[in-house]
């Protein structure tokens, strides 16, 4: 049997493959739980072939330790059926076997091989962009789907959701006129197509358009931030650092107490988002409380610390807020024990994770000097461990300020002018200016 987009399955029973593209739908659109979805033809077919893919490969996208055993458990499964399975089956099971290994890099290569040949397979086109964020290849952010394209057309019901891809790859490559064409196009198309959104919101912060971007995130907030949406949390977040750099840390704060933290969940990708907007209010100088506790309690006393590099540098911003220095040492000492693996995350460590963590426990011990000696060398090689532009302009932020702090003024002006030169209309960029010629 085939899919809806005329994608080759091993299905044989025409319930489950329903519930597998009602499930597809809820990942394109962030909401409700597209991993329960799948559960129920699941339960019902446990031999569904394309339930276990799905399962697996939504799972991950979480990118978190957590995950693993619900991948290992379906790897085990697949095993079970490889018989059954048709080859691009069998291609996301070798895929989820090198994700679970620790090589994101062969998997997110092993999506590209696949989406090769089955550039309709919008599964492994979703998780594998998603991939490509988690990685910081920009470049294969807007490559892979536009390697796909062709073989879509405005007829068919997800394109719109393969266009708000593509409208976040050109962002991240730079190319935001482009950028925001295709990404209001996807929601002309997809009104409800939470990334497409986040596409534009990205391009609107990348160019200073804060005043355009509350507008566009306020005016549309039925479309994406729906009760269920998975994802509004994060669109939160962009809504959020528009306030702040526009001179309204009270609103910032509201927005984060009642949607960005409004459930404390021990979930990576939503921590992080607080601790940057938390930390991008405290290098502001605005108090938040005790904002901070119940995150740095939470990645003191979990068990992500080690996996993925990203998360860890989120980890020890909130270590450090809350002087927790004996478990940052801790931290650190597990990411310098990660970095001598052989997996992708040890490669991101040595690169660049490792001295942004030496970098961040330094500027909360007051060694500004040596925040300033560990950021310079990695601040543009950063992609290396992931995230966005946006997500890592939290980098640069710090620098600028462990320059301020330490007294060199000479290159605090030098990086706020290259600032300027970037985003010419940003008041929180001309505030950094102002400071360094006091």
């Amino acid at each position: 049997m085939k899919d809806q987009r005329g994608v080759p399955t091993s299905a044989s029973n025409q319930e489950s493959l329903a519930i597998y593209e009602q499930a597809l739908r809820a990942l394109n659109v962030y909401r409700g739980d597209p991993v329960a979805i799948i559960d129920q033809a699941l339960a019902a077919d446990p031999d569904f072939v394309m339930g276990q893919v799905f399962k697996a490969q939504v799972s991950l996208t979480m990118w978190e330790r957590s995950v693993l055993p619900t991948v290992t458990a379906s790897l085990a499964k697949l095993g079970e059926l490889d018989n059954r399975c048709n080859d691009r089956e069998r291609a996301h099971a070798q895929a989820l076997r090198l994700w679970a290994g620790g090589d994101w890099r062969g998997y997110k290569d092993a999506l590209d091989r696949l989406l090769v040949e089955h550039p309709r397979d919008l599964l492994a086109l979703q998780v594998g962009h998603q991939a490509d964020f988690f990685l910081g290849d920009r470049d294969n952010l807007r490559g892979r789907v536009a390697r796909a394209l062709p073989a879509w057309s405005r007829e068919d019901p997800a394109y719109g959701f393969v266009v708000g891809m593509h409208a976040f790859g050109l962002e991240e490559c730079g190319d935001y006129g482009r950028a925001e064409e295709a990404g209001r196009h996807a929601i002309e198309l997809e009104p409800d197509d939470s990334w497409a959104q986040h596409a534009l919101a990205h391009v609107l912060e990348m160019q200073a358009r804060q005043a355009e971007g509350i507008a566009l995130m306020e005016s549309r907030v039925e479309h994406w931030a729906q009760e269920d949406n998975t994802f509004q949390f994060h669109n939160w977040w962009h809504t959020a650092l528009y306030h702040l750099d526009q001179g309204m840390p009270d609103r910032a704060l509201d927005i984060y107490d009642r949607h960005i933290r409004a459930d404390p969940a021990a979930v990576q990708l939503m921590m992080l988002d607080a601790v940057a907007l938390l930390w991008r209010l405290h290098l502001n100088g605005h108090d938040v409380g005790r904002r901070w506790d119940e995150l740095a309690a939470k990645y003191a006393g979990g068990e992500e610390i080690g996996f993925y590099a990203f998360n860890d540098m989120h980890a020890m911003i909130a270590l450090t807020a809350t002087g927790r220095d004996a478990d940052a040492a801790r931290l650190l000492k597990s990411a310098e024990a990660a970095a001598d693996k052989g997996d992708t995350n040890a490669i991101m460590l040595r690169e660049v994770g490792l001295p942004i963590l030496r970098a961040i426990r330094a500027f909360g011990a007051g060694r500004y000097g040596e925040t300033v000696d560990q950021l310079m060398p990695v601040r543009y090689r950063a992609s290396l461990f992931g995230g966005s532009h946006a997500q890592r302009d939290i980098l640069h932020r710090t620098l600028i300020e462990a320059a301020l702090r330490g007294g060199d003024k000479a290159l605090a002006h030098a990086l706020a002018h290259e600032r300027i030169g970037q985003k010419p209309h940003c008041p929180f960029s001309w505030g950094l200016h102002r400071r360094a010629t006091q």
